[in-house]
């Protein structure tokens, strides 16, 4: 679990597609280094979300680590596009003693997401993005949480139809994420909030519960209203 707050931004060291090493495991593997002040408490087998996706640490010395890639982490994020010498935003796995200062990630990237605009307003940016997956945006609301390369941002704006949101940058944020770096048609990782989820599948299994007893809940809802309306 992790907070959406970025600790710091590493440098892309190496990104092999067939790591046969001990700590390959003859997948992919992705090294970060410019990583020291993550370090200091890292073991083998912790976890560090990269770009907001939630990675096994495999190796690591005092300023660099290695974790492996999956293939189904591979086609739902953009780490596969990552080069040399890119920047990335890391965060550890939250610590109890932790004050909680974004809301609950996961670091399980739902889709990504391309960057259409980007305009400044004073000191800060709007950015736009249109989601590679439509459907996320049942999970994006004005106002609401969503975590972009692994930062904790908030929703600005939303167009359903149009198939964008925007989030809008501070100036100090524009300082610690990688995002302000990136242009317009380069792509970020998406978390949707997962509160979402889960309240849309409870609703969808209550109403389907209903649908299936004495002739449906709907169709109760629906002969309720118009009953109500013919007694007016």
């Amino acid at each position: 679990m992790f907070t959406g707050i970025v600790e710091t931004i590493g440098t892309v060291s190496s990104l092999v597609h067939l790591d046969d090493s001990s700590t390959g495991g003859g997948g992919t593997s992705l090294t970060i280094s410019n990583a020291e002040c993550i370090l200091d408490d890292v073991h083998l087998g912790d976890s560090i979300a990269i770009n907001g996706t939630c990675l096994t640490v495999t190796e690591f010395t005092k300023d660099i680590f290695k974790v492996g890639v999956a293939p189904e982490t591979l086609r739902r994020t953009n780490l596969g596009d990552l080069k040399v010498g890119m920047g990335v935003n890391l965060e550890r796995a939250v610590a109890g003693h932790v004050r909680f200062g974004g809301h609950f990630v996961q670091g399980h990237v739902d889709t990504t997401a391309t960057i259409l605009s980007k305009t400044p307003d004073g000191n800060a940016i709007t950015i736009r993005f249109r989601p590679s997956d439509p459907a996320v945006l049942v999970y994006i609301v004005e106002k609401g949480y969503i975590t972009l390369d692994g930062a904790s941002l908030t929703i600005v704006a939303v167009d359903d139809k149009e198939e964008w949101f925007e989030v809008m940058l501070v100036a100090y944020t524009q300082e610690k994420i990688v995002i302000p770096r990136k242009q317009v048609g380069e792509s970020v990782n998406v978390e949707v909030d997962m509160a979402g989820k889960y309240i849309e599948k409870q609703v969808k299994a209550h109403l389907e519960k209903g649908l299936g007893a004495q002739g449906g809940l709907l169709q109760k809802m629906v002969q309720e209203a118009v009953e109500k309306a013919l007694r007016k």
